[in-house]
């Protein structure tokens, strides 16, 4: 097994995520198979009960890991599927340590940091980096392991000390580290500063790790006299240090990684001479290409609690950029913050109130994303209810679904009090009720978590023919409530019957809620159903798509029949149908009211 460490050094959010996504990338073009770690140097063992205000979005795996976003990063920048085990934090460790020292596996020893917690997170490592996650079998041939935080963290001292001791016991042939640093540009003068990038190296070989290349980040690229100054005083020869200049949108990334020779610098590093070609990076070039190109928007508003980090609705953004590709639109994401919509806000600020409308009512769809808590929940039922009013295209996702069921029940089923048990425990018309196997005192890891199969119960509905006529789908759930029947269309159930999964309001041109989570599947050139559903009925190329999906799938069924002779029946289908995959699907950049989303 090979290993590639990535660490970042000066400050944090230098894009250290996107960088090891992309080296996999390069990698994985070169024909070697790649798996992914990310350590977290955070005491709690895993990213559940974090705000997305302190860490951006939760991303949730297939088997219901609840982990860092840099892992949905990974996923859809190398198409795998990760466990729970790929994200390693410093609660995981210490427990893991905690409870062998419990049960005496240490046999009496003092129990300390070295060798006891570093020898831990060695063994992890090793043991997770050989788990396949690409769906082949046998472990990959890389691990691209990213060390969070910034060199110099107090907390993430005794990972570096594991690693440093990690790269002597695995030999340098087997291990390259790739250290991620800010090259300054002053306004003032112009010019590139490495004195930044000299003291983050300077530290990070006093620790006991030293650099194999480079990641310089810079708002332009490296003057030559720079690269070998750099050389000089952080001892990495110049051939290795590459450029992440602010690109137009990530996918440039790779490209970048590419152009510069970065990964022959890495095989190099972890003597890998005989892989001898260059990256297959055409759609990539593609991808990065067209998203510059578009220029006929789709306004989608984003109606949420937390608008203001992009961060916390980052795989909600990603998979509507791959659906807007899909329809050749520039996506353009309206943040309409929930709360702004009600009453009081209008009361209290009616500019606010009046610019959040405007920004509703000039959209050419509508999304509810997830969320907790009763803040901004009747801001996000009077979006659901304009849009049903004023056939916009509408799309709610797990609370978003709910709170889309709670206004059909006020507004056309005449209950005033209908609600959710979470917001309003006594109420007499509950539409949403906590789940029975739910825990009410302990909030980490309590929810319904993970990939899920749904069975749908109408196929003539816009969203089974969007995941190409399937009898059923997996899709990732997160979420303590459920919903009872409150009149809508539920097309869509779990294997039990009683878990509405999909709600769809007939005669409408796109009103679908969706108790799982679609976009943590989410790919480029495999965009999610539901997504694309939304983007397609937002630029009014909904109906021509669903009649060209049918007719696909028609001539699907009649090959296999053919091929294979009687059907049993319908054949399950993980993620997307026949009529997704047969999208090309390219991601275009995001263009927002305020919140942009750069490198």
């Amino acid at each position: 097994m090979k290993y590639v460490l990535v660490t970042g050094g000066v400050v944090s959010g230098l894009g250290k995520g996107v960088t090891a996504s992309s080296i996999g990338v390069v990698l994985k073009a070169c024909g070697l198979r790649v798996t992914s770690i990310k350590i977290d140097p955070y005491l709690n063992t895993d990213a559940g009960t974090m705000s997305p205000f302190e860490h951006g979005e939760v991303f949730v795996l297939d088997d219901g890991g609840e982990v860092d976003l840099d892992l949905g990063n990974y996923e859809r920048f190398l198409d795998i599927k990760l466990t729970r085990d790929n994200n390693i934090t410093t609660g995981k460790i210490y427990r893991s340590v905690i409870d062998k020292e419990r049960k005496g596996d240490y046999l009496g020893k003092t129990v300390q940091v070295v060798p006891h917690i570093t020898d831990a997170i060695q063994e992890w490592i090793e043991r997770v980096a050989m788990i396949p996650v690409d769906g082949k079998e046998g472990p990959a041939d890389v691990c691209v392991i990213e060390l969070g935080g910034t060199i110099g963290d107090i907390e993430s001292m005794p990972f570096i000390e594991a690693l440093g001791q990690f790269s002597y016991r695995v030999g340098p042939g087997n291990f390259c580290l790739v250290h991620v640093s800010l090259v300054p540009v002053l306004n003032v003068v112009g010019e590139q500063k490495t004195k930044p990038t000299q003291h983050s190296v300077r530290g990070l070989r006093g620790l006991g790790l030293t650099p194999n290349i480079l990641a310089c980040r810079s708002t332009k690229a490296l003057d030559e006299n720079v690269k070998q100054k750099l050389s000089q005083f952080c001892h990495v020869p110049a051939a290795n240090i590459v450029t992440l200049y602010d690109v137009s949108n990530i996918w440039h990334i790779p490209l970048l990684l590419r152009n510069q020779k970065a990964h022959k610098a890495i095989l190099k590093a972890l003597n890998l001479p005989c892989v001898d070609r260059d990256p297959d990076l055409k759609e990539w070039t593609a991808r990065a290409e067209l998203c510059d190109m578009l220029h006929e928007p789709v306004r989608i508003a984003m109606v949420g609690k937390y608008t203001g980090l992009s961060d916390s609705y980052l795989s909600v953004l990603k998979a509507l950029l791959h659906a807007s590709i899909v329809c050749h639109r520039k996506l353009i994401v309206e943040w309409v913050p929930a709360a702004d919509l009600e009453d009081a806000t209008a009361k209290e600020s009616p500019d606010v109130y009046k610019a959040a409308w405007n920004l509703l009512k000039g959209a050419d769809g509508v999304l509810v994303p997830g969320g907790f808590g009763d803040r901004g929940v009747q801001g996000k039922i009077l979006a659901a209810k304009y849009a049903r009013e004023n056939r916009i295209p509408f799309f709610g996702i797990c609370l978003g679904m709910q709170i889309a069921v709670i206004e059909f029940a006020r507004s056309v089923l005449g209950l005033q009090d209908a609600n959710s048990t979470e917001f309003d425990p006594a109420t007499a018309n509950p539409c949403v009720i906590f789940m029975p196997e739910g825990s009410k005192t302990h909030m980490g890891a309590t929810m319904r978590l993970g990939s899920r199969r749904t069975y749908f119960q109408v196929i003539d509905c816009k969203s089974a023919k969007l995941y190409g006529n399937v009898s059923s789908v997996d899709e990732r759930h997160r979420h303590r409530y459920e919903l009872e029947n409150s009149g809508l269309l539920f097309v869509g159930k779990d294997e039990t019957g009683q878990r509405m999964e999909i709600v769809e309001l007939p005669g409408h041109p796109y009103f679908i809620g969706v108790q799982f989570h679609p976009e943590f599947k989410s790919r480029p050139g495999k965009p999610s159903a539901l997504f694309l559903g939304l983007v397609l009925a937002a630029c009014g190329q909904l109906e021509p798509f669903l009649q060209n999906s049918v007719r696909v799938n028609k001539v699907t069924m009649v090959k296999n029949s053919v091929s294979n002779g009687p059907s049993p029946g319908k054949v399950h289908q993980k993620g997307n149908g026949n009529a997704i995959k047969a999208a090309n699907g390219l991601l275009n950049g995001v263009y927002s009211n305020g919140n942009g989303v750069h490198f």
